[in-house]
Order: C-alpha cells, then structure tokens, then sequence
C-alpha cells in the first residue's frame, strides 16, 4: 500500500511538473518563478475557456479574477495623501506628497494609465497603487490615476474617451495650479494598453485647437500600438511566451472592438483587414522598421486586406481596427513631428516588442527625441511583479530605469 500510494504521489508530483513547466529562454532570469507565475496565469485562462464553453460566464468576465485578487484599497499615509475624485465624469485617484508645495514653488505630474489590454486591471491594484506611491515619493510629483471604463461593457472608443477627458480636465491651468503642479512638466505614462492609450491620447492632444498646456514627456512601457498585423517577428517569437501568448493578445484586441467571437476568429488567423487598411499598411511595414537582427529569421506577409475572412467584419470593428485613436502607429509622419519627448520600454520576450521598437524608429525619423531602453531577458508585464510571491529582479531594475529618466526628463 505505501508503495502504491508513493507512486501515485510520484505521478501527480510528475503531472505538476509537466504542467508548470514552460521551456523558457535560458536569459530569462528567475524562469522558475516565471514558469510558476504563469501556471496561475495559465489555469485562469483555462477555467475562463472552460466557462464560455459551457455558457456560464463569458471569457473576460472569469479573467477578471486577476483583478480583484490584486485590488487593494489605496489610503493617505504619513508621506502620501490618497484621494478619488472625478474629473469630468471620469473616476481618478489622485496621490500627492503630504508635504505642501512651497511658495512660488510647483512640482511634476504624472498622468498613469494602467495596463490590461483594455479588459482587465484597474489603478487600484497593489503594483499600481505601490508605482503611483513611488513616482510621489521619489519624483516629488502628483500622481493622477486613471480608473478608465472597461471592455467588453465599454467597447472603443470608450475607454480611450474617458482617458482623453480626465486628462484634459487635469490639465486645465486652473486645476494644475490647484494641485501645485507645474504647467510645463506635466507626463502622461502607461503599461502595456495603459501605453497605447498614453501614446494615442498625446497625439490626440496636439490636434485640439484649444488645448493650452503642452505634455512634456510620454512614459510608454511596452506599449501596444496597432492592430493591422499581429503577425509580426514578435507575434512569432513569442507567440507561447508566459503572461501575454499571442491568442490572448489578439482576445485583448477582438474584445477592445467587438463582442463578435467572428473577429477573433478573423484577427487570429491576421485575415481581418479590410479594404481601407491598405493604405495604412506601410506604416507597420515590419521590413522596414525593425533591425535586420529581428526580420532575418522571418519571411514577410503583408496581412491580407479586401479578402480573407474581414468582407464579413461588421462595419464598426472594421473601422475601429485603422483608427489611430486605437492604433497609434498608423498616424501619418507629420503628426508625430511634433510629439513630445518619449520613453519607450520594451522586451525581448513579448509579442509587443515589434511594436514599440516600430515606434520609437518611426519617432526617431520624425526628429523628436526617443530614449528606447531593451531589456534582452525582459517579458510582458514584468516591471508589475513587484509583490510577494510574484516579485521579480527584473521588475525593480525597469522601476529604478524609468524613475531615473522621468526624474532627469520632467
């Protein structure tokens, strides 16, 4: 009996095993903490597929899980003063020093955008509440956290709505000086979607004829950028990689446009372009933008437009899916000239990599001042795992590098 019961314990301690193991690129540091953290991520994902199936509970409505198990309640301590407020309608948190600014004196701000592919994640997770607490401590900055609208209730442009109006309410002089904030050193910055909606509402900003106060700086962390082709080297590379594999990426972005489960199908399959995206197609011309070191290994396609399987997207995805409001990359170069400085974060290890480096060379062509910084052994999402089980080295040094540059830039 004992020996039957050691080798069904060996077989399940097997099945484990197999299970957490992912094969992980040998300059990922901590891959067994990486393998482990995705086997939750993995097991989630599964229980959501497992619960649409049998139609109790859509996809994202299981995913938010991740969410609520991470939502902390943000309060006012000795160094930091907490507040939620509304601007213009929108729900924001507002973290300042304790400490009032001097005479005469102004401090910097930072606008934070969480990430979450536009479905999941919130400012009140415990890695943005512990961000937003650094950025006031460290930078002597007022921190506005942005608790945007959600899909698949709030399709696009909902959420990038309710992030363009909070933050031109907050950058209204009289706003600004109410919090003691400086006019010209004021930042707009986000993960991952958080970076998508950062990129595309500065470049909305600068179009607005009654927009008076300039940002100075954008702080995009591996940013999404486009949605025209989601077959890049990347999108390849990584397609199985822990936290963002390919297919979720793609949910993220069929989910940001449509309920539809036809556009998922069509965008996984990159056959969900249609007619008015040709023209458009040369701005993520991957050939063209990424280093050789990227496109040698891979052969390019340009995604299929006027055919395929897009003639039967319904007409709002399909007009959604070009708009740069969504997809930041597709602006043409004159609107990026004038484009404040940018920080651009990204990994090697994520199917989002193509898009920002695709992004800071485009800026870069267009003359404005880019600092890219790679990390080789970096994957999505990573500079967020900064709390016990789930805290990485790697996430500490990304905190350290874009304090560091948002401290010398703004």
């Amino acid at each position: 009996m004992r020996s039957r019961g050691t080798f069904v314990l060996l077989v399940l301690g097997a099945l484990t095993s197999y299970y957490i193991y992912s094969p992980l690129p040998e300059d990922i540091e901590e891959r067994w903490k990486l393998m482990f953290t995705d086997c939750l991520f993995r097991s989630l994902s599964h229980l959501a597929d497992f619960s649409e199936l049998l139609g109790l509970s859509d996809y994202m409505s299981v995913m938010m899980l991740v969410t609520f198990a991470e939502k902390v309640v943000p309060l006012s301590d000795e160094r930091v003063r907490v507040e939620s407020e509304r601007f213009d309608g929108v729900e924001v948190l507002v973290y300042q020093p304790r400490q009032d600014v001097g005479a005469g004196e102004r401090r910097r701000a930072v606008i934070y955008l969480h990430g979450g592919g536009w479905c999941l994640g919130s400012s009140r997770m415990g890695p943005y509440n512990d961000l937003a607490r650094q950025m006031v401590t460290e930078l002597d900055a007022v921190v506005v956290s942005v608790e945007y609208r959600l899909a698949p209730p709030h399709h696009f442009p909902v959420p990038f709505e309710d992030v363009y109006r909070a933050v031109k309410h907050f950058l209204r002089p009289g706003v600004l000086d109410a919090y003691g904030v400086d006019l010209d050193r004021v930042a707009v910055s986000g993960d991952s979607a958080g970076g998508n909606l950062a990129a595309a509402v500065t470049q909305q900003l600068q179009l607005d004829p009654e927009q008076r106060v300039k940002l100075k700086v954008q702080a995009l962390l591996y940013p999404v950028m486009q949605a025209l082709d989601l077959n890049t080297p990347s999108y390849q590379q990584n397609q199985h990689m822990p936290i963002l594999p390919r297919t979720l990426m793609v949910r993220f972005w069929s989910q940001y446009f449509s309920s539809d489960l036809s556009l998922f199908r069509s965008m996984l399959s990159n056959e969900h372009n249609g007619p008015d995206s040709a023209a458009l197609l040369k701005f993520v011309n991957w050939t063209v933008f990424l280093p050789e070191s990227y496109r040698q290994m891979y052969n390019y396609t340009a995604p299929l437009v006027d055919g395929g399987k897009a003639g039967s997207l319904p007409d709002d995805p399909a007009r959604s899916i070009i708009d740069p409001r969504a997809s930041p990359l597709l602006v043409p170069d004159d609107m990026l000239h004038a484009l404040p400085k940018a920080y651009v974060l990204t990994c090697e290890y994520d199917v989002l990599r193509d898009d920002g480096v695709m992004y800071v060379e485009r800026l870069r062509l267009a003359g404005v001042d880019v600092t890219h910084q790679h990390y080789p052994g970096g994957f999505h999402g990573a500079l967020m795992f900064t709390l016990w089980p789930t805290d990485f080295a790697i996430a500490r040094q990304m905190t350290k590098n874009y304090l560091l540059w948002l401290k010398k830039n703004l």
